[in-house]
């Protein structure tokens, strides 16, 4: 976490998105459902809800609930699907842990505390404990709830967790889709009063201090009691009423979700801003169960709460307004061990029309005015990766800027800035690095995710901004360029840098764990698709350049499914190799290897996998002249 996360933290508490969850407070049919929640949030956040009196023993609680709560045996994981037809994988997380570990702090954040700082009369207190967050050693995210003592309102501990990222959102004229495969807790509405189980995403201007409902949320999956349904709402405007009926919301309503509570089902949502209204659209195992336009309410109130970037979280509250609206709980004969199961989660995004083809500027070199730390260097504005990020230094102006490598003919123009983002900015090229020309201002910023046709010729572009949204940094996620080069550009990879040789050329493996994950996945320039073998050793993907050349560098983008023993090797004809790096010690992720050698082919060549499944590349990269 940086140093301006720390301070916002600190500054707002746990998560001032905690406090946000009043959003779900009710999500009831109809009208009078909805005020009943509204109302019985109220009194929760008052004090004034009466205590339920049983004071059966935990063991007899536990005897009455029967094994209603067990869950099932631990089933064999499924993979991240493949991006839907016309969609990218953004992001993803396969919960690949090792039995009874933690999350990964760089990629999710513990959102510890007690339950009634959320807003919602919820009463549980939220840990970091493997006790109620923990990876299974099968593929799995639990979050479970446990009771301790007699007194069915208090003594409950569970845990809720979001992503540090929060660059997550639609394209202007893009579709984003996040998706997650989930088992409901296991009960039922006999042992499972007051079990409040979601998965929701908020708004990334929250992070900033811009208040909820304002910022948007987006409830994806929530249920209560053990009803064996799903709800879907958004929230949006003022609290309390406001364009989208708050703390309400507006949505589906109660819908039937059969066998939600024993199996994995597919929870997903799209904001879709290539029609016009836009819409959101609520997925349960694919069937678009209820879709939002952005004409059902206000515009203004819509904008600022969908038209940009969010963050996705998981969490099973226990008691509180929502359960309280549905006849409340927990109470003497609620069960403790409930959990919540994550498969996996997934951000998809269909690009705007404009940004097909390559990205030219991911990968290039990228430098700043100033960074942050040397946790937010400059190059990882331009890494293809929406979750890594540039963080200047907190004054204006501040400049991020890529050298192409050669002259092109710009097209296009992407930016998704973090939450804090710049207010004020342009868009800047120049043919040399020092002589500049503005192309494009943004003199407002309204959103985080901004998009731009270009009319320009250069080969330096760069992001000159003027004025922050925030009191902290310039914070730009990713900065993406689409072009066609110019005649007679010059140096294709500037001087003394390679040339990436492999993008977009024939690929080939010694196998594919299915057709979802082919060899071509891992050359195609996309960070969202990949190649993934069989479950067996050895394994080898190899590319063909086309022709000889000189290769100075390999790079390989890991997914967690990694090598810990491979070799780069070269061909001349495919057919006899030789070996030009190899290690024992491999150790995933993002790794650059100065290499010499020539050749046509180029292959990794694996001998030895990190975990269970087989070898999973996201990108392989050639370089070279």
């Amino acid at each position: 976490m940086s140093m301006r996360d720390k301070r916002l933290r600190k500054r707002l508490g746990v998560g001032l998105v905690a406090v946000s969850a009043m959003a779900a407070v009710a999500l009831a049919g109809s009208p009078q459902a909805s005020a009943s929640a509204s109302a019985s949030a109220s009194a929760a956040e008052k004090g004034t809800v009466s205590p339920q009196t049983a004071t059966r023993t935990a063991a007899t609680r536990t005897a009455a609930a029967g094994t209603a709560a067990a869950q099932p045996a631990a089933v064999q994981p499924n993979a991240v699907p493949a991006a839907p037809s016309g969609f990218t994988t953004t992001w993803s997380d396969d919960f690949n842990g090792a039995a009874n570990t933690g999350l990964d702090t760089g990629t999710w954040r513990y959102d510890a505390g007690e339950g009634w700082t959320f807003g919602t009369g919820e009463i549980e207190t939220m840990t970091n404990s493997t006790a109620n967050v923990y990876q299974d050693g099968n593929g799995h995210l639990v979050l479970k709830a446990l009771h301790s003592g007699t007194d069915p309102n208090t003594g409950w501990t569970s845990g809720r967790v979001e992503t540090q990222a929060d660059g997550f959102g639609a394209q202007p004229g893009g579709v984003v889709r996040m998706q997650a495969s989930i088992q409901q807790p296991n009960v039922n509405t006999a042992n499972g009063a007051g079990y409040w189980p979601a998965f929701w995403m908020l708004g990334s201007p929250l992070r900033v201090g811009v208040p909820w409902p304002g910022s948007g949320e987006v409830d994806i999956l929530e249920d209560i009691n053990g009803r064996g349904s799903v709800f879907g709402t958004l929230h949006c405007g003022t609290n309390p009423g406001g364009a989208c009926n708050e703390s309400s919301g507006v949505g589906s309503g109660e819908r039937a979700c059969s066998g939600c509570q024993t199996g994995y089902h597919t929870y997903a949502v799209e904001i879709d801003r290539s029609t016009s209204p836009e819409q959101i659209r609520w997925y349960l195992d694919g069937a678009n169960y209820f879709t939002l336009s952005s004409n059902q309410v206000d515009a203004t109130a819509w904008a600022n709460a969908v038209d940009h970037s969010f963050y996705i979280i998981f969490d099973l509250a226990i008691g509180g307004g929502f359960p309280a609206a549905f006849g409340g709980g927990p109470n003497a004969a609620t069960v403790s061990g409930g959990s919540l199961n994550v498969d996996y989660v997934a951000v998809y995004n269909k690009a705007a029309p404009g940004t097909t083809g390559a990205n030219i500027a991911k990968g290039r070199p990228t430098t700043a005015s100033s960074t942050e730390s040397a946790q937010f260097p400059a190059s990882n504005a331009t890494d293809g990766d929406v979750t890594t990020r540039w963080s200047s230094g907190f004054s204006d102006p501040q400049w991020v800027q890529v050298d192409l490598g050669q002259s092109y003919n710009l097209t296009h123009a992407s930016l998704v800035w973090e939450a804090a983002a710049a207010s004020a900015y342009q868009l800047q090229t120049s043919a040399n690095g020092t002589t500049w020309t503005t192309v494009y201002s943004n003199n407002n910023s309204p959103a985080d995710i901004q998009d731009t046709a270009l009319s320009a010729t250069a080969r330096y572009v760069r992001v000159y901004a003027t004025a922050r949204a925030s009191q902290y940094g310039d914070s730009l996620y990713e900065l993406a360029l689409y072009g066609t080069p110019t005649s007679g550009g010059g140096d294709p990879g500037g001087p003394g840098t390679p040339t990436l040789l492999s993008q977009g050329k024939a690929a080939t493996a010694s196998s594919s764990e299915n057709g979802g994950f082919t060899a071509a996945s891992a050359v195609d320039g996309d960070p969202g698709t990949r190649w993934s073998s069989a479950f067996s050793d050895p394994q080898w993907l190899q590319v063909d350049l086309g022709a000889g050349h000189t290769v100075s560098q390999v790079k390989l983008n890991w997914e967690a499914a990694y090598a810990t023993a491979y070799k780069i090797q070269t061909s001349a004809n495919g057919t006899t190799w030789t070996d030009v790096y190899s290690t024992t010690a491999g150790t995933g992720g993002n790794q650059t290897l100065n290499v010499t050698g020539t050749g046509r082919y180029v292959r990794m060549y694996g001998t030895a996998r990190a975990t269970q499944y087989g070898y999973s590349l996201w990108e392989f990269q050639v370089l070279g002249t």
